[in-house]
C-alpha cells in the first residue's frame, strides 16, 4: 500500500504543480510575461504544459481513487497538492521556473503511472 501512497503523493505533486503554473503564467498580463511567451508558440508550449500536466493530474487521481482509499486522492486535490504548491513552489522558485522544472517531472510521472498501474 505504501508504494502506490508514495507515488499517487508524487505523480499528483508535480503533475497539480506543472497545471498551476501554467495556468498562472497564462493570466499574467502582457508585460509582465516571461519574454518567451511574446511568441505564439511560446504561448501554445506553456498552455500544452499545463494540459499534459492537467491530464498526468487526472491519471494520478485514478491510480490513487484504484489503489487507495477514496479520501486521500479526494483530500490531496483539494487540499495538499495546491497547499505545498503555493507555499513551498511558487514562492521560492516562481511560475516559470517551477514549470521549467516540473515539466520533466510529469513526464516522469507519466511513465511511473503506465508501469505501475
Amino acid at each position: 500500500m505504501y508504494e502506490a501512497l508514495y507515488l499517487f503523493l508524487a505523480t499528483g505533486l508535480v503533475s497539480m504543480s506543472a497545471a498551476l503554473s501554467a495556468g498562472a503564467l497564462n493570466k499574467l498580463p502582457e508585460d509582465q510575461r516571461p519574454a518567451f511567451m511574446n511568441s505564439r508558440n511560446g504561448l501554445v508550449a506553456v498552455i500544452m504544459a499545463g494540459n499534459l500536466g492537467a491530464l498526468t493530474l487526472i491519471g494520478a487521481l485514478a491510480f490513487g481513487v484504484r489503489h487507495l482509499d477514496w479520501w486521500i486522492p479526494v483530500s490531496c486535490l483539494f487540499i495538499t497538492f495546491p497547499l505545498i504548491h503555493v507555499v513551498l513552489f511558487q514562492r521560492l522558485l516562481g511560475d516559470f521556473k517551477t514549470l521549467v522544472l516540473m515539466m520533466p517531472l510529469v513526464i516522469a510521472a507519466i511513465a511511473a503511472l503506465y508501469y505501475y498501474w
